[in-house]
């Protein structure tokens, strides 16, 4: 694979191309991680009571539905969002996945997994004592992700 940079002073945006004879795994990768580098960054708007909250991605623990209202975890608070879950996944960078119909987990805070054979299994989170769990239909998937992620540790 050939890696070229150009500078061109007269850009208002940075555009980065990808060039390739057919997208196989290789190049998937690729893009994935220029998309989490850029979407990264992001904040979302989170409320809580009548205030607005600018927080970044990567202090969302999760995010899970109940009572018809998302709510956005993190360490030590819970927010509300107005998105749905299914928006929040087009728009979460990679290091996001949905691991049950009611929510969604920040891969980069999954501390342990208990499994079990017959129904949920259960996610320990970093530096908390939030739990979540991942159903069975979402567990084989979470596992090839998280294998994907420490090989590119």
């Amino acid at each position: 694979m050939k890696v070229r940079i150009e500078i061109d002073e007269n850009m208002n945006n940075d555009e980065v191309i990808i060039r390739c004879s057919k997208l196989d795994e290789r190049v998937q990768r690729v893009y994935d991680t220029i998309m989490d580098i850029t979407k990264g960054s992001r904040h979302l708007m989170l409320y809580k009571g009548n205030v607005e909250y600018y927080l970044p991605l990567n202090n969302i623990l999760f995010f899970e539905t109940f009572d018809s209202c998302i709510s956005a975890h993190t360490v030590d608070n819970v927010y509300q969002t107005t998105y749905r879950l299914y928006e929040l996944e087009e728009l979460l960078p990679g290091s996001f996945m949905r691991v049950s119909k009611s929510t969604i987990i920040n891969l980069n805070h999954i501390y342990s997994i208990s499994r079990n054979l017959t129904s949920s299994s259960e996610i320990q989170l970093m530096n908390t004592h939030k739990r979540v769990f991942v159903s069975r239909h979402y567990y084989k998937s979470l596992k090839l992700r998280l294998e994907e992620k420490r090989k590119c540790i």
